[in-house]
């Protein structure tokens, strides 16, 4: 029901009074105009302290309502009126705040009709109220006015029948301030509705509650379209949740944000706008409003961008230019400089580009460079800068390197690229790159020195044949150099017969028995002798040789375990290392070890797989699903070198892990006071609370078994026990250990 029209005669001329001033001042001269501002802002002002005021009022009541219980003294000194009807109306007993409200002693007010107090106009919904009290159950609520001669005027009132249904318990707000507040506030409103900025009013729970017509021009909903809807009505789908998740962080820490963000209008169509969103909290810091304001900059910053990309991108590639390529350089230099990385510089130069062009036409030539550039983009990081400076040349900048092997990977990615042929005018083109690679602060410590540096290693790139790329530091080039023979060597490896898998025992603490062991891949070089794992196994997770290894060494160790498990222990069980390269292998599938382990009448738990606390913490679905997938066929699982790195007890308990390798480094120093001998302890029961067994690496001394057995430990592996050793060798120490079946 509009209650505008129940307004009092003076309350309506005061109202006009205030409209024609307003007016007044609208066609006042232009230097009035300031004032209209200013008036403007202390409205806007005004009806933000209104509504914190309300908010507070609104808390005062939801404090002060007690549980109608009729304690007298709590009663009579409550700070807001009480009132017991009968269900007649007639007032039974009140407090002193309902004297006080309604002008008059108790005595008087006893045995009256309370709906003698309202108004004439509103006494039949004071009826009506009266009977909901008593025929629904729950507290009721209505706003009255009080007769038009007496103060305050209008209340709110909240009543409850009691369990005899015979009489009710009212609660009578004052609310006549309020009343007055909204007056004031419909002619901020009215202003607040003529501001060109779209303008979005929230509540404590982020709902629209208003919005102005400025809004409506802007997005084309209606104030009906989003009144109890969020701002994601407006979303465009741009932003990704780490925008919104950094924006609401930013909120309820500050209380303010403010940037460009796309949004959809109505009609579907996007647009760039500028939002700034602040909060206003109430006196005991809890959130009472929030408030947007935003304008469309689409246009604006459609005509910034085609600035910077005249100045700044070519226009053929859509990369960037030299102007842009030698700024983004030198902010990753700074970069690098403070956070004391290493940065590489590449040179890229096509060649035979002239040929194409010569032979074929500019336009085959432009045809070519853009071909090239898709190429390349393929071959490199999302945070890496591509750029062309002109010509046949392009440059590529890596920041951030945590190590340099990710810098031979892109460069030979990019060799292999563009050894794809070309289609131009139906022929088959060949066009090569050589590559110059500089790394700062190595080669160079500015970037003047830089751009040389790199430009000569990719001359010299051209004289090694092109086709090729060069490093320009003389150390690195001859580590590369040593690196790809040796990965040419690892590719024939298998074939010659020079991997070979070595077996260390895994002894049980408490019998001394070798019940397990873990597989080791070992490679006796021809020439280079004996080659470390660490040296190897890197180059074959690069060039995917790892899965072809590891396929080998699992038939190896299948082969192996079966004889084992016939002549010496029916449960005997090998581990096997398995790298984050081969669970993210496509080529690396579960259901071919799984069946040949079938074909050898082996069951799944004859295996156990080890992998890292890094692949652990892996959130992707391909080694989620290996996982669970291994543990469904009965193989076990292994966490290697555990405490060194960042495993949470959730994962272990999501993947079921069934051991832990305590990592050497605690072992190495073990002794009864040590501070390793603490945390081995807390490993070990932390462990056997969650159902693991537990495996101690690095056992070189009786002391260190003595201690780990004294700590609960399972499984003991070291040197104490045996190195790494043969099939044979080892199968000589099952002899001495095992008690044949």
């Amino acid at each position: 029901m509009n209650r505008r029209s129940d307004y009092s005669k003076d309350n309506i001329e005061l109202r006009q009074q205030a409209e024609r001033r307003l007016a007044e001042k609208t066609e006042a001269a232009p230097e009035q105009e300031l004032d209209q501002r200013r008036l403007v802002h202390e409205l806007q002002v005004h009806q933000i302290e209104l509504e914190m005021q309300n908010e507070a009022l609104r808390e005062a009541r939801n404090t002060v309502e007690t549980t109608l219980e009729r304690y007298a003294e709590l009663f009579d000194f409550a700070p807001i009126a009480y009132f017991t009807l009968g269900r007649d109306g007639v007032i039974r007993q009140t407090n002193f705040c309902g004297e006080k409200l309604l002008g008059s002693e108790r005595s008087n007010l006893v045995g009256r009709h309370f709906v003698q107090h309202i108004s004439h106009e509103e006494r039949h919904l004071f009826n009506l109220f009266l009977e909901k009290v008593f025929t629904t159950d729950g507290p009721q609520r209505c706003e009255l006015t009080l007769q038009a001669d007496h103060v305050p005027g209008w209340i709110i009132i909240e009543a409850s029948a009691d369990a005899s249904r015979q009489s009710c318990l009212a609660t009578v707000l004052d609310i006549s301030d309020r009343k007055r507040n909204e007056q004031e506030l419909q002619l901020a409103a009215a202003v607040y509705l003529a501001l060109e900025e779209a303008i979005t009013v929230m509540d404590e729970n982020d709902r629209i509650i208003a919005v102005n017509r400025a809004f409506t021009k802007l997005t084309g909903y209606s104030a009906d379209d989003v009144i109890g809807q969020t701002r994601s009505l407006l979303k465009s789908g741009r932003q990704d949740n780490a925008f919104y998740q950094e924006m609401w962080k930013k909120l309820n820490t500050t209380g303010k944000w403010q940037g460009e963000i796309w949004n959809r209008r109505k009609n579907g169509e996007e647009y760039l706008e500028y939002l700034s969103i602040n909060t206003l909290y109430s006196e005991k810091g809890k959130i009472i409003r929030r408030v947007a304001t935003s304008s469309d900059i689409t246009e604006q910053k459609r005509a910034a961008e085609i600035i910077h990309k005249q100045a700044n991108i070519d226009p053929l590639t859509g990369l960037a230019n030299r102007r842009m390529f030698l700024d983004r350089l030198q902010r990753a230099i700074n970069k690098s400089h403070r956070s004391h990385q290493k940065l590489a510089l590449m040179f890229l130069d096509l060649d035979h580009f002239k040929d194409v062009n010569d032979s074929l036409g500019h336009d085959m030539g432009d045809r070519l460079l853009k071909e090239t550039t898709q190429r390349l983009l393929g071959c490199i990081r999302e945070t890496d800068t591509l750029a062309r400076p002109g010509g046949d040349e392009f440059t590529l900048i890596m920041g951030e390197l945590q190590e340099t092997n990710s810098i031979e990977r892109v460069a030979q990615a990019m060799l292999r690229t563009m050894m794809a042929p070309f289609q131009l005018k139906g022929e088959r083109s060949y066009v090569s790159v050589s590559i110059g690679i500089a790394l700062y602060p190595d080669d160079a410590d500015n970037l003047e020195d830089l751009l040389k540096k790199a430009d000569q290693a990719m001359y010299a790139a051209k004289d090694m044949g092109r086709g090729r790329f060069s490093y320009f530091t003389p150390a690195m080039q001859q580590a590369a150099e040593v690196r790809l023979r040796l990965t040419n060597d690892l590719r024939h490896a298998l074939d010659d017969h020079q991997i070979w898998v070595a077996y260390q025992p895994i002894v049980d603490l408490a019998s001394g028995a070798i019940q397990k062991a873990e597989a080791l891949i070992r490679w006796q070089h021809p020439t280079r002798g004996l080659v470390s794992p660490a040296e190897f196994m890197p180059v074959a997770e690069d060039t995917g040789l790892i899965n072809e290894l590891g396929g080998w060494v699992f038939h190896q160790v299948a082969k192996q375990v079966a004889g084992w498990r016939a002549e010496y222990y029916p449960l005997f069980q090998v581990s096997i290392n398995k790298s984050s390269a081969q669970f993210h292998s496509s080529a690396d599938k579960l259901s071919d070890w799984l069946e040949h382990l079938e074909s050898l009448g082996l069951p799944g738990g004859c295996i156990a797989v080890e992998i890292t606390e890094g692949l652990l913490l892996d959130a992707s679905s391909v080694v989620s699903e290996k996982l669970l997938a291994l543990k469904s066929a009965g193989v076990q699982t292994s966490l290697d070198n555990f405490g060194t790195g960042y495993s949470a007890l959730s994962h272990l308990k999501k993947y079921h892990i069934d051991f832990l390798k305590i990592d050497r480094t605690f072992v190495s120093n073990l002794t009864a006071s040590s501070s390793d001998m603490a945390l081995c302890q807390a490993i070990i029961l932390m462990a056997h609370t969650l159902g693991m067994k537990v495996i101690a690496e690095g056992v070189e001394t009786a002391e260190q078994r003595d201690l780990l057995i004294q700590a609960g430990c399972d499984y003991g592996q070291g040197y104490l026990f045996s190195k790494p050793v043969t099939a044979e060798e080892f199968e000589a120490l099952l002899k001495a250990t095992q008690v044949k079946d």
